[in-house]
């Protein structure tokens, strides 16, 4: 494995969403609460890490979430690396809106549904994080770990949300800007980071589950 040498060497990583989890598929906000992978997610951990399987990489990242932590086993199964786990890769805390569906949502807290919905940033759910909070939160703890590891090569298994941040900062999608682009299970998405710079490799890849299926995020 050949790695970049110099000042401004790129650390690159490979970013995996977690699973489908049970609530996943019911449409249930899950925030910073755990839900296990349904059957589809253990499939999609078990994709991603057989294809991982065949990748070198040097160090393994996940969310302290269960979903993550739980594909992220599935990839330490498969490579023999050991999971670092980092809390700043936790999915935004959705406050009040979390165990329930958006229809839900809707109906019980209509006034800050109508905030959320209108995607300003700065809206901070009741007992919760705004978006810019998250935003905050991923862009620096992903920053952390690729100043740790210079021209090296680091896997993180996350959630959606954070991967929606890393996007928009490495294209310069303001937090203002509706989400035009796919935040899937299981996929397989890479960036590269240096002292100066980030710059998107892969995005939405999800070859290893074209037999399996899976989910955008919502």
């Amino acid at each position: 494995m050949s790695h970049e040498s110099g000042k401004n060497a790129a650390c690159e990583l490979i970013v995996v969403r977690h699973g489908e989890t049970t609530w996943n598929a019911l449409g249930k906000q899950q925030g910073q609460l755990d839900s296990p992978l349904s059957p589809l997610g253990i499939r999609q951990a078990e994709a991603i890490a057989a294809r991982l399987a065949d990748e070198e990489f040097d160090f393994l990242y996940s969310s302290d979430l269960l979903r993550a932590h739980s594909t992220s086993e599935r990839i330490a199964a498969a490579t023999g690396h050991d999971i670092i786990p980092e809390p700043g890769l936790r999915e935004r805390h959705l406050g009040i809106f979390q165990t329930l569906t958006m229809q839900e949502v809707r109906k019980r807290y209509p006034e800050d549904y109508a905030r959320f919905e209108s995607g300003d940033p700065d809206y901070v759910i009741p007992q919760g994080e705004s978006a810019r909070q998250r935003h905050d939160r991923a862009v620096a703890a992903v920053a952390a770990i690729a100043a740790r590891h210079p021209a090296g090569r680091v896997v993180i298994v996350t959630h959606g949300g954070i991967l929606q941040s890393l996007f928009r900062r490495a294209v310069g999608i303001p937090l203002e800007a509706p989400r035009a682009f796919k935040l899937y299970n299981a996929s397989l998405n890479t960036f590269f980071i240096d002292s100066v710079s980030w710059t998107l490799g892969t995005w939405g890849d999800i070859f290893h589950l074209r037999d399996l299926g899976t989910m955008d995020d919502f």
